[in-house]
């Protein structure tokens, strides 16, 4: 059976002003066009639903007890079609999945957890590490907003650079590069190791180093940040990160930081959301709180 769900806003015009004039007018439609959709609700409830009597028009005793689940009906139907009401920080209650990069979520998930709770008590926060492949957890809606150091391969997920981090190397103290200025040649002939999900044992550094016709060795692989540092801190071994972002870990550990001797471009910190939640003013505000947090961790100085 198909219904003309139009039919319920002229019912509950009928219903409110008990007759099909005043119904009309306060639809804007014409008397005639009224009657015939009082016909046709008539046919689909198999009630005559306002009856005459004398000069007036009375509801049925159906009409009366469907009267106001009607009158609910029509609103329902007008709050969720209509423009979405304004953010209510104070009352909303919500949980966000928040996938970054691990060293991102060191240096800045303190920061945006305190910012959240304190604007928004009610929501929670559940802070993912990244996984080993490309899943589109986004896609799926697994994750609410991600992290990454590219815009994104899939068409449905958008994006918003907030800035970008140069790289440093990191050495513990008295290491033998340590006070001393490192050329790409001494740089190269250290011991390294890299962060890598995957495992991998070369990236970018290798390359730029091949152009200049140095090799790198390459003694460990690690899946993060924080790992590696343990690692630089207890070795005579080098990482080479994002030098903004593992700047507190680094002072925490009490490890040396060293210019690197390449010319290499700067690492660039998008954020990634599925399309689904650019216009939800809660994903949006999540979206703001949380560039704000990371512009403050890339701003100079």
């Amino acid at each position: 059976m198909q219904l003309d769900l139009n039919l319920l806003t002229a019912l509950d015009a009928l219903l409110e002003e008990g007759s099909v004039a005043g119904a009309a007018a306060r639809l804007h439609v014409t008397a005639p066009a009224m009657s015939r959709s009082l016909g046709r609700i008539r046919k689909a409830t198999g009630d005559e639903i306002l009856v005459r009597t004398g000069r007036h028009m009375t509801p049925t005793t159906r009409a009366v007890a469907m009267r106001t689940e009607v009158h609910a009906l029509v609103r329902q139907a007008h709050q969720l079609l209509s423009a979405q009401a304004e953010l209510d920080l104070a009352t909303l209650e919500r949980v966000f999945t928040v996938r970054w990069h691990d060293a991102l979520t060191a240096a800045c998930g303190t920061a945006l957890i305190a910012a959240v709770h304190r604007q928004a008590p009610g929501v929670r926060l559940r802070l993912t590490a990244e996984p080993g492949d490309d899943t589109p957890e986004l896609r799926r809606g697994e994750v609410d907003l991600a992290s990454g150091t590219g815009p994104p391969s899939l068409p449905d997920i958008r994006h918003h650079l907030i800035g970008h981090d140069r790289l440093a190397v990191a050495v513990r103290p008295g290491h033998p590069l340590a006070g001393r200025s490192v050329t790409a040649e001494t740089y190269a002939a250290a011991e390294h190791l890299t962060v890598s999900r995957r495992g991998r044992l070369r990236d970018r550094i290798d390359d730029a180093l091949a152009t200049l016709g140095h090799e790198r060795r390459v003694i460990a692989s690690v899946p993060t940040t924080a790992t590696a540092l343990q690692l630089a801190r207890d070795t005579d071994l080098l990482v080479t990160l994002p030098d903004a972002v593992t700047r507190s870990a680094r002072e925490q550990l009490g490890l040396i930081t060293l210019p690197l001797p390449l010319q290499m471009p700067d690492v660039p910190l998008h954020l990634l959301w599925h399309q689904r939640h650019h216009n939800d003013p809660a994903h949006a505000w999540l979206r703001e709180t949380a560039t704000e947090i990371l512009q403050d961790l890339l701003a100079p100085g």
